[in-house]
């Protein structure tokens, strides 16, 4: 396997871990960098996710994360809409580091193609699909 052309570089959330998801990832071809390595460590317990959302959508890196309550979050929701944060939440709390990355590689198709919207968008991501999430005002 390798990165899908249609797919931007990741960007991965604190709450998918700093080395084995992204370990996995890398072994599978995906490009991507982790809120670990853009910030530091122990910066990056510190960062607040809308700063690194604003990052995110102005790199146009698409975001892997665990928190579908995102968009719940008032600052988070408008940082995913003024930046036009392409978001993928998994939707699980308990999955195991490989269970994180077979989830993302097995949907990673479906996230490519998503991935022709521009955003903003958050999008679940479940064992064998994707399922868009509304984050209107």
């Amino acid at each position: 396997m390798s990165h899908p052309d249609a797919l931007p570089d990741l960007f991965l959330d604190r709450s998918l871990g700093r080395i084995k998801v992204p370990q996995l990832l890398r072994a599978a071809g995906l490009r991507l960098i982790t809120l670990s390595e853009q910030y530091g460590m122990p910066a990056d317990e510190r960062v607040a996710d809308e700063v690194w959302l604003e990052l995110a959508g102005t790199a146009g890196w698409t975001v892997l994360m665990k928190d579908t309550r995102i968009r719940y979050n008032v600052a988070e929701r408008q940082a995913v809409l003024r930046h036009s944060v392409r978001c993928f939440c998994l939707t699980s709390q308990s999955l195991s580091a490989d269970e994180m990355a077979r989830r993302i590689l097995d949907n990673l198709e479906a996230i490519a193609t998503a991935c022709a919207d521009p955003g903003p968008f958050i999008y679940a991501v479940h064992s064998q699909r994707i399922e868009r999430l509304s984050i209107s005002e």
